[in-house]
């Protein structure tokens, strides 16, 4: 396995990945890993069963307890108890057609049950907590358990998701809680799954358990805003950590150990960093820290006890990291003390973050983290690309994973990406109609998502991420606007004053932006009250002042009206998760917003525009 060797980076390993052109069609290419793909378990428990023999005292999870201190449960334990789980689910005849919900987030339970459910070859079902616990209406969480039709919903804290579980109560459902069952309705105990004693029962169910077995449900939205339940299989995910661990070649090397907050109700989080943790016997410590100027300090606190090896976050999380960096010696020194590899996804990274998590690295320990990135969907289990090599820019997302096959299609001004491997999911749980329509007549799945090379004479130098298929949009003139080129773009030259925009100009005259302001950072710049709302912090004279500053000179550099931004508006509302304006992982549905903010839109393409309309200094 290659050592990258870089002058001021830290040395790690890193598997080898190279691809072919195999064959071009009426302009159609055909693209593939050229790197065989090494066996892989039947089943994700199997790994559970081979550390719980192997290194049986070695942690598996560690999650904050009600009294902020870590508890810690070691690989034979996971294993003991999950099979008493397991037990207990087969006892009460749950099935793919009566499979478990899980409301709440991250924690030793969640994993246990999830483990146990493997075991016994139910499919289970990780929810977003943000369904049950920001919508008022709870309306997706409805449209999710009418679909899955569960027999067994969980959540820690009975209490708290009491008035989600009352809307989506029917009879034949049982209720598990791990504490504060709510008032008036009846609870099981998740500490009485604990205690069934397994029988052969568990062993027979778990031999039946095969890589075409459903192992979860992941639930998402795409542009529509109605969760789809992607079928994930045994295959998908113990091949896609197989994958992994062939490009991430130091994870052969020792056991990670893991912080990590990412949800398990995504796959990013529930399959790609909870499976390498297990399949490789690692340590995942549960982050109980979000990037959020709250979450962020426990995040911070978690960082400065555990030194992980490998790291993951989502962009905003790395910016929230870099507030505390400079100033915080004992973080900087745990977070780079063994770190072999930085990877972020999700989203682009900032040029500013990525500049300053450099130096702090070097400031430290006297060198660079390798930073890359990878790309994929809940519909590859989710690992699909990845660099096995330092970049230096946002969008690079590598070469194709082992095994998996690409054919890119021409479409319009874009290349658009369709990809086939045994990562890839058979499907959507009971909607054929969405199952045909997302594979093409020679099977490859249609990601929606459009790439092109970074060397048109070199395929080995990898692939660049070129925006979404249907985000794209054609001004009057007819000149197409590359939505993600553009909205990086802008992003960048207001950070960190703004958490998102939302670009307008299909067919007008000229690109105008909807922009979520950060509170947060906007504050330092008013004039008037600092503690006022948000309605105030948009109308307050220093915060328009900055953002004109800042779109003149966004403007003032761009090469084209199609990448130029000539009006924009500050939101006074926050993006709505029940009006589908924002996910549940807090990206933005851009035909959402557009459609609820319609009279904002006329407002920036006014001849006459309002006075909370900023304009570019250099307009055409």
């Amino acid at each position: 396995m290659p050592l990258v060797k870089i002058e001021g980076m830290r040395e790690v390993h890193m598997g080898s990945m190279q691809a072919e052109m195999v064959r071009e069609e009426g302009g159609v290419r055909y693209v593939r890993s050229i790197e065989p793909l090494e066996p892989y378990a039947t089943r994700l428990t199997d790994r559970l069963d081979c550390f719980a023999r192997s290194t049986p005292e070695t942690i598996l999870f560690a999650d904050r307890g009600p009294d902020g201190e870590w508890r810690r449960l070691t690989y034979a334990e996971a294993r003991r108890q999950a099979r008493a789980v397991a037990q207990a689910i087969l006892d009460r005849g749950l099935s793919a057609e009566r499979p478990i919900l899980i409301l709440s987030g991250n924690d030793i339970e969640h994993a246990i049950l999830a483990l146990g459910a493997m075991y016994a070859g139910v499919p289970y079902a990780p929810v977003s907590p943000a369904y049950s616990l920001l919508s008022r209406d709870h309306a997706k969480l409805k449209q999710v358990a009418e679909l899955l039709e569960p027999g067994l919903v969980f959540a820690a804290d009975g209490q708290r998701f009491a008035s989600a579980i009352a809307d989506i109560w029917r009879p034949g459902m049982e209720l598990v809680v791990t504490r504060n069952p709510p008032d008036g309705m009846e609870a099981t105990a998740f500490a009485a799954l604990c205690e069934t004693v397994p029988s052969e029962a568990v062993d027979r169910a778990t031999d039946w358990v095969g890589p075409d077995t459903i192992a979860k449900f992941l639930f998402t939205s795409g542009s529509t805003g109605t969760p789809k339940a992607v079928i994930n299989t045994q295959r998908m995910i113990c091949c896609n950590q197989v994958m992994i661990h062939q490009a991430l070649a130091f994870l052969k090397d020792e056991p990670p150990v893991m912080v990590d907050w990412l949800p398990w109700n995504h796959t990013a989080g529930g399959n790609h960093n909870f499976g390498i943790a297990l399949y490789n016997g690692g340590t995942l410590y549960i982050d109980d820290g979000t990037p959020t100027p709250e979450g962020i300090e426990k995040t911070v606190r978690n960082l400065m006890e555990v030194a992980p090896t490998l790291y993951f976050n989502v962009p905003k999380g790395y910016e929230a990291l870099c507030e505390h960096l400079p100033r915080n010696q004992r973080l900087r020194e745990n977070l780079f003390s063994r770190v072999k590899l930085l990877q972020y996804a999700g989203a682009g990274l900032a040029q500013h973050v990525w500049d300053a998590l450099e130096g702090y690295a070097r400031q430290s320990v006297g060198e660079r983290i390798m930073m890359i990135t990878g790309y994929g969907s809940t519909e590859t289990a989710p690992f699909a690309f990845t660099t096995t090599w330092p970049v230096d820019r946002p969008g690079e997302i590598g070469l194709p994973a082992a095994g998996m096959e690409l054919k890119l299609v021409p479409a319009e001004e874009k290349t658009e990406l369709r990809v086939r491997g045994p990562n890839v999911t058979p499907g959507y749980w009971k909607h054929d109609e969405l199952t045909a329509a997302a594979f093409d007549e020679e099977g490859f799945y249609r990601i929606q998502d459009a790439v092109k090379l970074v060397d048109a004479n070199d395929i080995n130098k990898g692939f660049l991420f070129d925006g979404r298929m249907s985000e794209d949009f054609k001004l009057s003139t007819g000149t197409w606007v590359n939505l993600a080129s553009v909205r990086g773009g802008l992003i960048a030259a207001l950070a960190p004053h703004a958490r998102d925009v939302v670009l307008a100009g299909h067919d007008e005259d000229f690109v105008t932006a909807l922009v979520f302001p950060d509170p947060d950072a906007c504050r330092a710049l008013m004039e008037g009250d600092d503690g006022a709302d948000l309605e105030a912090l948009c109308a307050d004279p220093g915060v328009l002042r900055y953002f004109s500053q800042k779109l003149a000179a966004h403007a003032a550099t761009a090469t084209g009206s199609s990448r130029r931004v000539e009006r924009m508006v500050l939101l006074a509302e926050p993006a709505s998760i029940d009006s589908g304006e924002m996910t549940d992982k807090g990206s933005i549905n851009q035909r959402a917003v557009l459609k609820n903010r319609a009279g904002l839109v006329e407002d920036l393409y006014r001849a006459d525009p309002p006075a909370h309309v900023i304009l570019a200094r250099k307009s055409t």
